[in-house]
C-alpha cells in the first residue's frame, strides 16, 4: 500500500496511534502490529532520535520502505522537531506528516514559525501538527501541570492553519509509570472549539482508561513512546538474563521485536480498531 498521510488514516478511523521509531525494529514491529490489526497507524521519529543517529535519512528512509511495503495505512512522521531546517529535510525526503514544535517560543513567534511551516507543508501536501501549551517533561523545558486555554488554542489554530493540534491536557513526557490525570472536560471543551484534530503527547503516562475515555470525548491521535521502549528494553534484559553466552544481538532483538509488536497491537484494539 502507498505511504498516506495522517488525514488520510484520521478519515477512516475514530483514532491513530502515533508510536516513535528508535531502532529498525520499531518501525518492524510496529507494522506488523496494524497489519494484524487491520488498523492504521503513524510511525515517528523524533528530533532527539534524529540526533541520536546522526542524521534523519538513514533510519527515516528506512521507515518510509517499511511504510510503503505494509497492507495497511502508514504515515511517517517527524516529532517534536523544534529545527526548521529538519522540517525542511523531512518533507523533501517524504515524510507525510510533521510536527513543528514552537511551545518553547512566546505565543506570537511560535504562530509566525508555525504559519512558516504549514505554508512549507501544505504546498508539499503534508499534513502539519504543532503545540500549544505546555506537555510536561520535555527536556525540562515545559511546566508541568499547566493547561491549554480553549481560547489560546482557537485563536492560535486560526492563525496558523495547522491540521493538527497537540494540546496539555494533563500528560507529560517520559513518565514511565501510569500516574498522569488528564482533564476530560478541558479536552471536550477543546475538541467542541477546535476545528481540527486533537493531539495528546505523554501517553505513556495515562491509565488505559483514561486514553479509552480521552478519545470518546475528542482526542483523535495518541502518541506513545516512553512505555514501548520499557517493553522492549525489558525484553532484552530478561533474555540476556537468562542466557549470559548470548552474542549474537539478533537473539535477543528478535525477542523484543515480537513483545513490542504484541504491545501495539493490544492498543490498536483498545483504542483504534
Amino acid at each position: 500500500m502507498p505511504l498516506v498521510s495522517t488525514a488520510k488514516i484520521l478519515g477512516s478511523q475514530k483514532c491513530v496511534l502515533a508510536v516513535n521509531v528508535v531502532t529498525l525494529e520499531h518501525a518492524e514491529a510496529f507494522v506488523s502490529a496494524s497489519e494484524i490489526t487491520g488498523t492504521g497507524l503513524v510511525l515517528q521519529l523524533s528530533e532527539n532520535a534524529v540526533k541520536y543517529h546522526g542524521s534523519l535519512a538513514p533510519l527515516g528512509a528506512a521507515m518510509i520502505q517499511i511504510a510503503s511495503a505494509a497492507e495497511t495505512p502508514i504515515a511517517v512522521h517527524l516529532d517534536h522537531a523544534t529545527s526548521r531546517q529538519l522540517v525542511t529535510e523531512a518533507i523533501n525526503l517524504g515524510f507525510t506528516s510533521v510536527m513543528f514544535d514552537g511551545s518553547n517560543l512566546d505565543f506570537e513567534q511560535n504562530v509566525s514559525e508555525t504559519l512558516a511551516v504549514v505554508a512549507e507543508g501544505h504546498t508539499n501536501g503534508v499534513w502539519v501538527e504543532a503545540e500549544i501549551g505546555e506537555i510536561g517533561g520535555k527536556d525540562g523545558a515545559h511546566a508541568p501541570g499547566v493547561k491549554t486555554s480553549v481560547e489560546d488554542a482557537v485563536s492560535f489554530q486560526k492563525a496558523t492553519g495547522v491540521d493538527g493540534l497537540a494540546v496539555a491536557v494533563g500528560s507529560s513526557h517520559a513518565m514511565v509509570e501510569k500516574q498522569a490525570s488528564l482533564d476530560l472536560t478541558r479536552i471536550q471543551e477543546l475538541a467542541a472549539a477546535v476545528p481540527v484534530p486533537l493531539v495528546l503527547h505523554g501517553s505513556s503516562g495515562v491509565p488505559r482508561d483514561q486514553l479509552v475515555a480521552a478519545v470518546e470525548v475528542g482526542i483523535r491521535k495518541i502518541n506513545i513512546s516512553t512505555e514501548l521502549n520499557k517493553t522492549f528494553t525489558e525484553a532484552i534484559r530478561e533474555v540476556l538474563a537468562a542466557d549470559e553466552a548470548i552474542v549474537d544481538p539478533r537473539k535477543y532483538l528478535k525477542v523484543s521485536k515480537s513483545q513490542l509488536e504484541a504491545h501495539v497491537v493490544d492498543y490498536l484494539l483498545l483504542l483504534c480498531s
